[in-house]
């Protein structure tokens, strides 16, 4: 499995922003060398990186910056999606509509990841349930991020006092990665 670009990108970014150069350089120090060889160079966007790479990025993170506790991506996705949602992909925005938003998911994950599939069914009139299918790697800090993003995302819709649990995971065991989400407007 190959991760986008720019889910690289957005981490580096938060790093830098809120750590600064200093900690990226830490971070990147310690990772294995196929790995910290790629975030030496140019990370591009729109490229596709093996999704090993970001896991490598993501274990160090939480290790050196997030102390073990990988709640540390969700505010990296809050800032992934104010970066991409405001950017190259507002148009998933849809003002006042968050379930339109929503119901884009399979095509958002699409844009950030090359197997697997993502569905969303509404539950009720602020509500509704995301599952991812089919990744062929996974991880915890990544759920925490898709969290964070998709959280990010609603309120750029106007939506208010999201909330979003991930009640099955297959980081954890599960079959699949399963979100919960209610908000409101």
């Amino acid at each position: 499995m190959q991760v986008r670009g720019s889910v690289l990108h957005a981490r580096k970014t938060f790093v830098m922003e809120h750590f600064g150069p200093e900690a990226w350089n830490k971070v990147i120090q310690s990772l294995p060398s196929e790995s910290g060889e790629v975030y030496k160079g140019i990370i591009i966007s729109a490229g596709w990186y093996p999704f090993k790479v970001g896991e490598d990025l993501d274990k160090a993170i939480v290790e050196i910056l997030g102390k073990g506790d990988p709640a540390i991506f969700e505010t990296i996705g809050v800032q992934s999606a104010r970066d991409n949602l405001s950017g190259a992909h507002q148009s998933f925005i849809s003002k006042g509509k968050p379930h339109e938003f929503l119901a884009q998911a399979n095509t958002i994950y699409k844009f950030y990841y090359d197997t697997g599939r993502r569905t969303y069914e509404k539950s009720g009139p602020t509500s509704g349930v995301m599952t991812t299918y089919d990744a062929e790697t996974f991880s915890v800090p990544d759920c925490m991020t898709v969290i964070g993003w998709y959280k990010e995302g609603l309120r750029m819709c106007g939506a208010k006092n999201v909330e979003m649990v991930e009640e099955t995971c297959r980081a954890k065991g599960g079959q699949f990665c399963r979100y919960r989400i209610q908000w409101e407007m």
